[in-house]
């Protein structure tokens, strides 16, 4: 029997691993050939050969091996173990621990408990011995030299919890081949209340008027439509999956666009026998799915799901607003960047008073999650003051902002053990919060609730002076469907024509308006005259394009110490033999950038 997995055939997944398993007699042959080469093996030496076996064990399964593994074990303690299979929705399947030949493997493992290693489906190993532990107690061990036993541990390790992946599974591809339809279905009704509803086309009207006031002056009938279908399709799912079910009554955001459904819903269809129709079995998936997740393995989760649905639902919105999550590996990174630079050339610590944050793209909020780790567990005494005045982010697209307020949030909840609503968060294309002249005619908005803009104009008279984050990398607009790739930010616009682009020698300056660039403009205007930092992950062309020649004149004026990690990536610097990967799975290359100025530019 097959189950059709995300399109492609995979079989039943209750499978067992034979004792004469080709990844197996692998693994036997470089243990052995390690021994023979080396008079002392140890941990490091040998721990490679069972790395390969769960690799290649865990492929066939779509399960990804990541080696050292960071992640919270119980009690929220941070551990490493020696390595992680991982599912594409992000899901941790199961953990893997080493230990060197001679030590206690029995007393190793009892560490590993009292350090808050998870227990729930994990092999310890010293290359003599395997202990499988599930749902907290040991399941199975036994000599690895007994071939026959030793596949069984694998087998019982890789089917953990099989038939509830597979009931997921087959509801993920169910709902993949039925998206566009139910989004079809959500369009056709609104079209009709567009026609002979009163009552929507009032609510509409104040809605569509909020948006271009508020979001884009030339944001289109269709992209608002499209922002009421993502709400109806997606705000079940973080209901279900984050268990908060008056979000949609308590968020700000939210609460507006649910008057609006309101007037649909009250006339033309009943939202509860939709939700029990088509998607029923999706959400009832999605929830058992996670069920079992910490919150932060939910965030990730969340993540893939909202991604799936962008590719599934609205394919030209994720091309065109590069719906990419920032791995946690590079959030980690950036921030602690960010943390060296502010001791080393400030003398201050993250969370400071005077030190003032902001994540102008937020997408889901993970650079502002790990902020906070960081300053709780590092500099508590400012930590309240942090979050609740010296701490902002952005976000301009509606799910992500949605995802980002539940995991900023949650966050705060997890470490102090009470709620408070995160203030600093917006509802707001960033760019347009461009200067000083431009907010002045700003105020004067809505910004969709009092409460926003409330947000909004606090943000605005904050003196900013740490930037962090990963803006979008194609050129800015809010939906495909607004007909809009070339959206004119005036204040920004022309501060690239009097810098950027007037200093390049290039006859084609079209590169100069991407949105990435765009962010880096604003960042540094942003900044003013302050000393501070930008940190961002972006497209690298500017390091060596010709275009670029003025963004990095003025780059090195603007800052006084200015970092790159290139993180590679580029397509076209493929050569035959040699492909090079990107941490986002985009054809571009990537690199994160540190820009310090460590003193007034007054004082230059």
């Amino acid at each position: 029997m097959l189950v059709i997995y995300l399109g492609e055939a995979y079989p039943m997944a209750h499978s067992t691993i034979q004792p004469n398993d080709s990844a197996l007699k692998r693994y036997y042959r470089t243990i052995e050939e390690l021994r023979t080469a080396q008079s002392q093996p140890t941990e490091g030496n040998m721990r490679r050969a069972f790395s390969a076996l769960l690799t290649g064990l865990g492929r066939r399964r779509k399960l990804t091996f990541i080696d050292e593994y960071s992640t919270q074990g119980l009690g929220k303690r941070h551990i490493r173990p020696d390595g992680a299979l991982v599912d594409e929705w992000k899901r941790t399947f199961a953990f893997w621990e080493a230990k060197d030949g001679n030590d206690n493997l029995y007393a190793e493992i009892e560490k590993k408990k009292d350090a808050g290693y998870p227990l729930n489906n994990i092999i310890f190993e010293d290359t003599k011995t395997a202990v499988l532990y599930q749902d907290g107690y040991e399941a199975r061990r036994t000599a690895i030299s007994e071939k026959r036993n030793f596949a069984a541990l694998l087998t019982q390790y890789f089917n953990y919890k099989q038939q509830q992946r597979q009931s997921f599974d087959q509801a993920v591809q169910s709902y993949g081949e039925q998206i566009r339809d139910i989004a079809a279905q959500l369009q056709r009704k609104i079209e009709a209340a567009h026609k002979d509803n009163p009552g929507f086309q009032r609510q509409y009207e104040q809605f569509e008027e909020l948006c271009r006031r508020s979001l884009n002056p030339n944001i289109s009938g269709d992209a608002i439509d499209e922002m009421l279908i993502q709400h109806l399709m997606t705000e079940p799912i973080i209901r279900r999956v984050f268990n908060v079910p008056h979000f949609a009554q308590t968020n700000v955001i939210a609460a507006k666009i649910e008057e609006v459904i309101r007037s649909l819903t009250s006339a033309y269809f009943n939202r509860r026998d939709f939700y029990g129709g088509p998607l029923d079995k999706f959400h009832r998936a999605i929830e058992e799915a996670s069920a079992d997740l910490d919150f932060s393995d939910k965030q990730s989760f969340i993540n893939s799901v909202y991604e799936r649905f962008f590719q599934g639902y609205s394919v030209k919105v994720a091309d065109t607003h590069g719906i990419v999550y920032t791995p946690q590996e590079i959030v980690d990174f950036m921030c602690a960047a960010v943390e060296e630079a502010l001791e080393t050339e400030f003398g201050k610590k993250l969370g400071d008073e005077g030190l003032v944050v902001i994540d102008p793209a937020t997408g889901t909020g993970n650079f502002v999650v790990n902020l906070l780790r960081r300053v709780y567990e590092r500099n508590l005494r400012g930590f309240e003051d942090f979050y609740a005045k010296r701490l902002f982010a952005n976000e301009v697209l509606l799910m992500p902002y949605y995802i980002a307020s539940l995991n900023i949030e949650r966050e705060y909840y997890d470490l102090t053990g009470s709620a408070k609503p995160f203030a600093g968060l917006c509802f707001v294309d960033t760019l347009d919060l461009a200067s000083i002249a431009d907010m002045d005619q700003q105020s004067q908005k809505s910004f969709f609730t009092e409460a926003n803009a409330e947000r909004v104009e606090r943000q605005r008279s904050a003196d900013i002076n740490v930037i962090i984050g990963n803006p979008p990398y194609n050129a800015g607009q809010l939906n495909e469907n607004d007909n809009n790739k070339n959206r004119k930010y005036d204040v920004i616009d022309q501060r690239i024509r009097e810098t950027y682009a007037k200093d390049s020698n290039a006859t084609l300056k079209n590169q100069l308006y991407d949105a990435y660039v765009r962010f880096w403009r604003w960042a540094t205007d942003r900044l003013g005259d302050r000393p501070g930092i930008v940190c961002y992950v972006t497209n690298n062309s500017f390091v060596d394009a010709y275009a670029f020649d003025g963004f990095r004149k003025h780059v090195l004026q603007d800052f006084d110490k200015v970092y790159h990690v290139d993180l590679g990536g580029n397509i076209r610097k493929n050569r035959p033999g040699r492909s090079i990967g990107n941490v986002f799975d985009i054809r571009v290359g990537v690199g994160v950038t540190v820009a310090i100025r460590s003193s007034p530019r007054g004082e230059v």
